[in-house]
């Protein structure tokens, strides 16, 4: 499946039945899935320790280390989708209302170019 054909909906459908099919629906609640979000943001991280930038955006060039880091991506939204599904939250309008907040906050012409003024 690709971005482009994929819905939101379609990824919360499929770790909604993979937890279902698991009956692991008594251990996913919001602490913990948002330690699992953490852990998994934790592990992404570590793929990126101690490099600078220009290092970092080499891992393009690894195919072994970028499968790695595709795997801790996945595993990140693996956990938010989840956490998506218990508390019901339609997560393309969070993230619109959020979007909306942001540019509020930070005006293109003020912060162009700049993260704080």
């Amino acid at each position: 499946m690709a971005d482009e054909k994929t819905t939101i909906r379609d990824m919360i459908d499929c770790v909604a039945d993979f937890e279902k099919r698991r009956d692991w629906q008594q251990f996913h609640d919001p602490k913990n899935l948002s330690m699992g979000l953490a852990i998994e943001a934790a592990e992404l991280m570590e793929h990126f320790l101690w490099v600078d930038p220009r290092q970092a955006v080499q891992v393009r060039q690894n195919q072994e280390e970028l499968a790695r880091v595709q795997d801790e991506m996945a595993d990140v939204l693996n956990y938010l989708l989840m956490m998506t599904h218990i508390l019901k939250i339609d997560l393309s309008e969070a993230f619109f209302d959020k979007m909306k907040r942001n540019e509020e906050k930070y005006p293109a012409d003020l912060y162009r170019g700049k993260y704080k003024l």
